[in-house]
């Protein structure tokens, strides 16, 4: 961090006439933390004598849930201790809140695994990266998404045989990305952090130097396939003709027009004007310019979507509308949002659910969906529920951790690292977190043993579920 210059070193009084502490004020506040919670101890976990049932916690979240799909969310989760972990979000936030936090606070992603950062398309039709998933944001420490990112990558790299030094590696590497990533933003400006965002041009020229020939050619293969899987590339993957009309095609269980659930209990015709009526009610939340864009498609069809892993069970649905013709689709996304699973440990959200993930995602962002946005329906299954609503796919792309050689998985780490220190600094005081962070490595090898200490409870908490689903005590569909 450099030296603060005498216009920043001055107190700021803001129109209401509070004063906002110096950038020394704020170095001390770092330190402080420091005092209170040493580098070193963030090292530490161990369960608590009374750690609550990580399967009774997915069980109770589950409770609220289509209730027909939850074999296939345990069934996804069961297939390795890194499927587990990515649905696990809830456990780990419960013995996450049981280790010492340094009190700095930041729009949390909540579930910061690798695998939920990726590429997408700017407005400007630019592929970045960035974080891609914010079911769980919520304001919240900020060393629990580095924790769980570090986490999820030395899990990752057990499921893929890497030796214990070479896992070590990547992960101290990860968080040293972050820490030096975040001490630069404390020297920048508060607008050059908000402009800063990684494109893939630059992302592509800082991995090149990790791999060899062959794997900068599958990383640029990679890159081109995700400029395929637009509302283009959507329509040929789920529409096709029925009776004459363009329609969502179905691919039970994953896939499910409206009109065929009536077989599960459900009134397709009611949920049908239940669909429609949230499709124009979430337009009324876009700015003007981006509902006239909205405005020129016409709803074509409705099917409800199994999503992701943790999220399964969650109601989800997908709109197909077009513009000008057949060839003008636009597929939105329709998820359902609940409570964040950190709101039991630091407190609920001020926002709707809908709202808060659009809220977060906002923050933690570089650059966004033009059609993000939110929606409450009333009685829908009987109940009021909150929808957050985006494009299915624009240039989506993640990580194939499964095939990642060590070196790629270092790189892409390094590259996670430094997008969460961008979406902390946006939204946290980056020049308190980058001082407690130091310029030494402790903080990296604290955070690494702490990986490895989690890693080892992750795998006896799959295990669990494993012995449960075979026990009888869970139901789970496996391959779907």
């Amino acid at each position: 961090m450099g030296q603060a210059t005498s216009a920043r070193a001055r107190k700021v009084t803001d129109a209401e006439g509070t004063t906002r502490p110096t950038r020394e004020e704020r170095m001390d506040r770092g330190r402080s933390a420091r005092r209170a919670v040493p580098r070193a101890g963030q090292a530490e976990f161990t369960p608590a004598p009374d750690r609550p049932d990580p399967l009774g916690l997915l069980e109770k979240q589950a409770q609220q849930r289509v209730q027909e799909l939850l074999p296939i969310r345990y069934g996804r989760m069961a297939a390795s201790p890194f499927a587990y972990f990515r649905g696990a979000a809830l456990p780990m936030a419960s013995d996450l809140a049981g280790t010492q936090s340094t009190g700095l606070v930041v729009q949390c992603c909540g579930d910061a695994h690798m695998t939920n950062f990726g590429v997408f398309a700017s407005p400007e039709r630019r592929l970045v990266f960035d974080v891609n998933d914010f079911d769980e944001t919520l304001p919240g420490p900020w060393e629990w998404d580095v924790k769980r990112l570090a986490t999820s990558i030395e899990i990752a790299g057990r499921d893929n045989g890497y030796p214990p030094k070479t896992r070590r590696e990547i992960v101290t590497a990860t968080v040293a990305a972050y820490r030096r990533a975040m001490r630069e933003f404390a020297d920048m400006t508060t607008l050059e952090v908000w402009y800063a965002h990684a494109d893939m041009d630059s992302v592509q020229a800082r991995v090149d130097e990790h791999l060899d020939r062959e794997r900068r050619k599958r990383l640029a293969r990679s890159m081109a396939k995700a400029r395929t899987r637009d509302n283009l590339g959507a329509l040929t993957r789920y529409a096709g003709v029925k009776d004459g009309q363009a329609a969502i095609l179905a691919d039970p269980p994953l896939v499910v027009p409206v009109a065929d659930l009536a077989g599960a209990g459900t009134d397709p015709d009611q949920l049908l004007s239940q669909l429609q009526a949230m499709l124009m009610d979430y337009g009324e939340c876009l700015e003007p310019e981006r509902r006239a864009l909205l405005d020129q498609y016409r709803l074509v069809d409705f099917a409800r979507k199994v999503v992701g892993v943790g999220s399964v069970g969650t109601r989800a649905f997908i709109a197909l509308l077009l513009g000008d013709d057949d060839r003008d689709p636009l597929f939105l996304q329709a998820k359902e949002a609940g409570p964040s699973v950190l709101e039991e440990f630091v407190g609920a959200s001020e926002y709707d659910p809908g709202r808060r993930v659009v809220v977060g995602q906002r923050l933690m962002q570089a650059v966004g969906d033009i059609f993000l946005g939110w929606v409450r329906v009333q009685g829908f299954d009987g109940q009021s529920r909150s929808f957050y609503v985006r494009q299915l796919r624009d240039w989506k792309g993640s990580a194939d951790v499964e095939v990642m050689v060590p070196k790629g998985m270092l790189a892409y780490g390094e590259l996670c690292g430094w997008t969460l220190a961008r979406a902390h600094a946006r939204t946290g005081d980056r020049v308190a977190i980058a001082s407690y962070l130091g310029a030494g490595t402790t903080f990296e090898r604290a955070i690494a043993e702490f990986a490895r200490a989690y890693a080892d409870q992750n795998e006896l908490d799959h295990a669990a579920l494993v012995e449960a689903i075979g026990s009888g005590r869970i139901d789970a569909v496996a391959g779907v």
